[in-house]
C-alpha cells in the first residue's frame, strides 16, 4: 500500500519541507522554530529526494548529492583519508520517516530508490551522518562508522559510509526476513481470509452462467447454503450486501406496514433501505451497543405486517437473540425479517420460519467478496412490472436456473468454501475463541464494547480512551502485518477499533495480533532519522 517514487512534484517537495521541520526542528532540536512550519534545507536545490507515500500521504524521505563539498566535508578534516579508496561517494542526507511508519522495510525501500538513482551516475559508495539513537540499525545494513561523533551537542551524529555491495546484500536479507517473519494476520470483518480450496476454485477460467454443467452446480450450491442455514430456499445475487437488503425491502413495498429495529450503524442502515422504498414503518432504537427490551417487543407488534432487524450488529457486535425475535412474530402472525450478513458462517443460524434474510459471500462463509443471497420460507410474489427487475425476488424463484449473467468464478468459490468448511467445529473453535479475547482484553484494560451475555462470536468492537487515536492505532497493526477494522466512518467517529473472526483465521495469529495490539498502544515512539 506503499508507494516508493524520486519527489518530481511542487506538492511532494512542499511536504519535504514540513516533514523536514517536523522532524528536524520539532522531534530534534536542531533548528530554530518559525511561524511557518517549514525547514527548506540549505542545498535544497541540489538534491534527489526519494519519498514515500501512503496514497497522497507524504511518509517518508530522504536525500542525497554527489556535489562536493559535502557537509561531512565541513565536520570530518581530510575526509577522503578514511573513506575506502577508489571510490566514488554521494552523501545521504534527512532521512525522515513518520512515527507511524517507522518499520525496516520504509527505510529499504527509500534508500533502494536513492541508491539506483545515484548507482546510474555511477556512485558506489554513500555517506551519512547517523543519529546515535539508530545505530544498531545502521549497522545492521552495513553502515561502517569512523571519526568521532559530529553534531550540536544536543544532535550528535556518526559518520559512517556504505558500500554498494554491502547495501544489495543487506537490504536483500531484510527483505527475505520481512517476507518470511511478519505476520499476514487478517481480522478484517471483510474481505477475510480464504482457505487455500476457495482460492483454487476461484481461479478456474469461467464459463457461461447458462451452461447445463454450471446449472447444476448453481443448484447445488443453493442446496448447501439452504441446509446450512435451514432456510426453504435461496436466491442468489450479484452483489454486495446492500443489493440483498434493497431486495428485502423492495419485497415489502406491498406487505403493509411494519417495524424496523435498530441498535446500530447496520440497523440505522435497514431504516434508510425501508425509507427509500417508501415503506409505512415504525422504529424502535436502541443505544448501541445495547440488546433491545425483548419483553416490550410484542406491544409494538399488533396491526403491523413484518418487523426487520439485524441478527448479528456487525457495528457493535452484539447479537439480537433470534429465538425471541421468531417467538413473537411467530405470536403476533408478524412475517420476520433479518440481516444476517455478519452471523451466517460465524454461529449456527436457524433460518427455518424467518420470512426474508440477507447474507453475503465474503464474511463468515469464508469466500470472495461479490455474492449475496436472500434466503426465504416461502416462494415470493412476482413483483410483475412494478419492481425493478434486478430486485424482484419472486422473478428469481420462479427461473430453473441462474436468472441472470453471474460470475462462476465467484459461485464456484462459495461453493468450495461452504463444501469444505467443517461448520460445527468452525462454530466451537469460533465461540471459544472469541470468548477468550474478550476476557484477554478486558484484562488488559480495554473496553469491549457490549456485554458478554449478547456478544456475537464473530465481532470484538473496542472502545479506545480519547488520548489513543483509533485511526493511529490501526496504521500501527497494518504496518505490523494485521490488518484489522479501523477506516469505516462509523468507527472513526466514536474512536472504534474491530476484531472479526470470520474468515480462515490461526491462533497463532490472534495471539500475535493481541501482543501487537499491546505494544502498540503502549510503544515508545523512537527517533528514526539522519543528520544533516
Amino acid at each position: 500500500m506503499l508507494h516508493f517514487k524520486l519527489a518530481d512534484e511542487d506538492w511532494e517537495f512542499e511536504a519535504i519541507h514540513r516533514l523536514n521541520y517536523d522532524t528536524f526542528v520539532e522531534e530534534i532540536p536542531q533548528h530554530g522554530r518559525n511561524a511557518e512550519r517549514r525547514l527548506v534545507d540549505r542545498f535544497h536545490a541540489e538534491n534527489t529526494y526519494a519519498i514515500c507515500l501512503d496514497e497522497e500521504r507524504l511518509v517518508g524521505m530522504v536525500c542525497g548529492r554527489m556535489k562536493r563539498p559535502f557537509s561531512l566535508d565541513g565536520k570530518v578534516p581530510e575526509l577522503d583519508r578514511y573513506l575506502p579508496p577508489g571510490r566514488s561517494p554521494f552523501e545521504i542526507r534527512l532521512l525522515a520517516v513518520h512515527r507511524h511508519y517507522r518499520a525496516g522495510r520504509v527505510f529499504v525501500g527509500l534508500a533502494a530508490h536513492l541508491w539506483q538513482h545515484f548507482r546510474d551516475r555511477g556512485c558506489d559508495l554513500a555517506l551519512i551522518s547517523g543519529t546515535t539513537r539508530q545505530q544498531r540499525l545502521y549497522r545492521h545494513l552495513g553502515f561502517v562508522p569512523f571519526y568521532g561523533l559530529v553534531g550540536d551537542p544536543r544532535a550528535r551524529f556518526q559518520p559512517m559510509y556504505l558500500r554498494l555491495e554491502d547495501f544489495i546484500s543487506a537490504s536483500q536479507a531484510i527483505a527475505r526476513r520481512a517476507s518470511e517473519d511478519a505476520p499476514k494476520a487478517n481480522f478484517l470483518c471483510g474481505p477475510v481470509e480464504l482457505a487455500p480450496a476457495v482460492r483454487e476454485a476461484f481461479a478456474q477460467p469461467p464459463m457461461s452462467h447458462r451452461c447445463a454443467r454450471f446449472g447444476a452446480d448453481y443448484r447445488a450450491t443453493k442446496r448447501l447454503l439452504c441446509r446450512l442455514t435451514g432456510a426453504a430456499d435461496v436466491v442468489i445475487l450479484l452483489g454486495s450486501g446492500t443489493l440483498a437488503n434493497d431486495a428485502i425491502a423492495a419485497q415489502l413495498t406491498t406487505a403493509g406496514p411494519g417495524v424496523v429495529l435498530s441498535n446500530g450503524e447496520f440497523g440505522d442502515r435497514l431504516i434508510d433501505h425501508a425509507g427509500r422504498h417508501g415503506l409505512e414503518f415504525e422504529v424502535v432504537r436502541q443505544s448501541w451497543g445495547e440488546p433491545f427490551d425483548m419483553a416490550a417487543l410484542p406491544s409494538r407488534l399488533p396491526g403491523k405486517r413484518w418487523l426487520w432487524a439485524v441478527h448479528c450488529e456487525t457495528s457493535t457486535g452484539v447479537l439480537n437473540d433470534l429465538g425471541v425475535l421468531k417467538a413473537a412474530c411467530q405470536k403476533a402472525a408478524v412475517a420476520l425479517c433479518l440481516d444476517c450478513i455478519s452471523s451466517v458462517g460465524t454461529m449456527a443460524v436457524d433460518l427455518h420460519g424467518v420470512h426474508l434474510a440477507s447474507c453475503v459471500s465474503g464474511k463468515g462463509l469464508g469466500s470472495y467478496p461479490g455474492l449475496s443471497m436472500v434466503f426465504y420460507d416461502s416462494l415470493p410474489r412476482g413483483g410483475g412490472e412494478r419492481l425493478p427487475r434486478y430486485l424482484d425476488l419472486g422473478y428469481y424463484a420462479e427461473q430453473a436456473a441462474c436468472a441472470f449473467t453471474t460470475s462462476t468464478n465467484l459461485v464456484y468459490a462459495l461453493q468450495a468454501a461452504l463444501a469444505s468448511t467443517p461448520w460445527r467445529e468452525k462454530y466451537a473453535r469460533t465461540a471459544e475463541a472469541a470468548r477468550g479475547v474478550r476476557q484477554r482484553l478486558r484484562k488488559l484494560g480495554f473496553h469491549v464494547v457490549g456485554n458478554e451475555h449478547h456478544a456475537a462470536p464473530g465481532v470484538l468492537t473496542i472502545a479506545l480512551p480519547a488520548d489513543v487515536r483509533s485511526a493511529d492505532l490501526g496504521l500501527r497493526l497494518r504496518q505490523a502485518g494485521f490488518l484489522i477494522g479501523y477506516e469505516s466512518t462509523y468507527l472513526v467517529a466514536r474512536n472504534w477499533i474491530q476484531l472479526a473472526l470470520m474468515g480462515a483465521w490461526s491462533q497463532h495469529g490472534l495471539d500475535a495480533l493481541l501482543e501487537a495490539l499491546l505494544r502498540a498502544r503502549a510503544r515508545d515512539e523512537r527517533v528514526h532519522c539522519f543528520g544533516p
